[in-house]
């Protein structure tokens, strides 16, 4: 039986791209993505409760993006900045304090990974994070990009296989995506791994798309990293320098 897992302040939920675009109905959906929704919802029941980091990671492109077919690239418009498919999902429910990453902001860079051009592992390392969980959209591509830089980064990295759906272009791409994640040393969990926590009841007002959209302020971070205690992961973090 595996041991249970406790979230400490040393801890992180990334969760990306849980935008109306990439749902059923938006302009680039994945299949059954909608179903990751409540999946999610306990996830940040999990993590409010223990005052751990939050943070919801969105596509934000500028209208002409290279990723788009119209520029050559191979997707259809979404997410495009400002726009309501850039909207998280009405039925995600992000608390108050949740961190806002907006990633592919550049016209003429894609990014999948929610750590390039952003300032994700900036936050991560003013805060005293060691440990992340992913979930979100999509498996083999904003996900596994995640994963693998996480891992690249030293972060101690779990999958939130229950939280996850791919586009699945290819058969099993998704399932060739989670072996190439796991290989890197990323484990996979599932809300049956967390004790005791789906009873409590989610308290907290859901955020709106109009507040906090912004990282905290290098003087909020330290403040913040101040008072994060040393955890378990402390030695880890040495060690990657």
């Amino acid at each position: 039986m595996k041991k249970p897992i406790n979230i400490s302040k040393a801890d992180a939920l990334i969760i990306a791209n849980i935008q109306i675009d990439f749902l059923p109905g938006g302009a680039l959906p994945v299949l059954e993505g909608d179903l990751v929704i409540p999946v999610i919802n306990d996830y940040l029941k999990i993590f409010r409760r223990a005052g751990a980091s939050i943070f919801a990671v969105r596509d934000w492109h500028p209208q002409n993006h290279v990723s788009f077919t119209g520029q050559g690239g191979q997707w259809p418009p979404h997410c495009i900045q400002e726009s309501e498919g850039a909207k998280f999902h009405p039925d995600l429910k992000l608390p108050e304090g949740t961190v806002i990453i907006s990633k592919a902001t550049d016209t003429l860079n894609d990014s999948y990974s929610s750590f390039d051009g952003t300032e994700l592992s900036q936050n991560l390392e003013m805060q005293g994070i060691y440990r992340l969980f992913v979930g979100g959209l999509a498996t083999e591509y904003c996900i596994l990009n995640t994963v693998l830089d996480s891992r690249k980064l030293g972060f101690g990295t779990l999958l939130l296989s229950d939280a996850v759906r791919g586009i699945n272009a290819k058969p099993n791409d998704s399932n060739r995506a989670i072996e190439e994640m796991v290989s890197t040393g990323a484990d996979q969990v599932t809300l049956e791994d967390f004790p005791d926590v789906l009873d409590v009841p989610f308290d907290e007002k859901p955020r709106s798309d109009g507040i906090a959209e912004k990282p905290l302020s290098k003087v909020e971070l330290k403040k913040k990293a101040r008072m994060r205690p040393r955890g378990p992961y402390k030695k880890v973090r040495t060690e990657r320098g």
